[in-house]
């Protein structure tokens, strides 16, 4: 494991929170990025040790490697503050295009999906990663062990997508690659399918194992 400075921006979510505190327990040094970073520190709580809050621009400034764990809905936003500090960085974006009430249903944005709408948002100075669309955060609640759910990961790089298969091989789960950044959208939508699946069964822990590998 090689020690790395990793921003989550958004991460008093509970995906974002459950990576910051996984990164942090494997050793790494964590800036969740917020909008408010004062109200985030109050409603948050504590986030554990190794793990600081900072404005996004600040926090994707002081990084190595940036990790997005926003809503749709503040996908555009929050990329509009961070995207100069991200300039030469790598970007995982973890969006996934739900349209409330029916977030079961798959309905993928005309760009064809969240990830390469992130990359139209951050220009060619940045490097796009989408991955992490298909864990539940109840996996990531317990910081110790792996979690049994593998990662799509999606990209037109493939030494970026590398570095980020083993940031998250440091929290216990298995990245794949799985192509490039147009293959985003199947994991968008599977995210959709995993919430149908869970509703049905009744689980938050629907996700996606890989054979024959």
């Amino acid at each position: 494991m090689i020690p790395r400075t990793i921003a989550v921006l958004g991460g008093a979510g509970a995906l974002g929170s459950g990576l910051a505190k996984r990164f942090s327990h494997a050793g790494h040094t964590v800036i969740i990025g917020s909008r408010d970073p004062a109200r985030t520190l109050n409603e948050g709580g504590d986030f554990g040790a190794g793990i600081t809050v900072a404005a996004h621009a600040d926090a994707a400034a002081r990084a190595d490697i940036a990790f997005l764990t926003v809503p749709f809905t503040g996908q555009a936003q929050v990329l509009g503050l961070a995207a100069e500090a991200l300039a030469g960085k790598i970007l995982v974006d973890a969006t996934v295009p739900l349209v409330p009430p029916r977030v079961g249903r798959v309905q993928l944005p005309p760009e064809g999906s969240a990830a390469q709408i992130a990359q139209n948002l951050v220009g060619d100075r940045v490097r796009v990663v989408s991955a992490l669309q298909n864990v539940g955060a109840a996996h990531l609640a317990h910081v110790d062990g792996p979690i049994a759910c593998d990662v799509l990961v999606c990209g037109d790089q493939v030494e970026a997508r590398a570095e980020v298969i083993a940031l998250i091989a440091d929290i216990g789960l298995r990245g794949l690659h799985a192509g490039p950044l147009a293959n985003a959208a199947a994991a968008e939508a599977l995210t959709s399918v995993l919430i149908s699946i869970n509703r049905f069964y009744k689980s938050d822990r629907a996700g996606l194992l890989i054979s024959g590998i």
